[in-house]
């Protein structure tokens, strides 16, 4: 089977949810697991956009949180393809923060995400390759192949 490769755009998936008090701590922030899920959910369906079948999560490289996430604040999760191997694929995501009533929008968190494409036997299967158009789009594939080979050496 040939598999056309596909541009990343064809896989860049934006994800909004408004925070609620069952999100949060007594206090009004945010549970980290609550935007763990948000991205975790929002990467996946990007990798599903590129694959166009079964993906499952393997790995979440990288996770990090630069601000406090409120009870109130809509929360946009942007995902897209970094860079595909064979049967996986990196899936890059940031999320923002945004004060509805001030229009104020932090940057929350970056995650990296590895995802594998699942075939109807329930092995893995071939994903196509990517293509970077955009000079930021080719920066983020170097970067994912730089995080691949670290990856592979551990």
């Amino acid at each position: 089977m040939t598999l056309s490769p596909k541009p990343v755009s064809a896989s860049t998936t934006v994800f909004s949810k408004s925070m609620l008090p069952s999100d949060a701590n007594p206090w009004g922030n945010v549970h980290g697991g609550e935007i763990m899920r948000l991205i975790d959910e929002c990467a996946g369906a990007a990798a599903t956009r590129h694959a166009r079948q079964r993906v499952v999560t393997a790995r979440v490289d990288e996770l990090s949180f630069v601000a406090p996430v409120y009870v109130g604040n809509l929360v946009t999760a942007r995902a897209s393809v970094n860079d595909v191997g064979t049967n996986s694929m990196e899936v890059g995501v940031r999320v923002d923060a945004e004060d509805m009533l001030t229009g104020k929008v932090v940057h929350v968190s970056t995650a990296y995400l590895v995802f594998v494409a699942i075939g109807e036997d329930g092995k893995t299967a071939p994903l196509p390759q990517l293509i970077a158009e955009t000079d930021e789009e080719k920066s983020r594939m170097a970067a994912g192949k730089l995080r691949r080979q670290r990856r592979l050496q551990r």
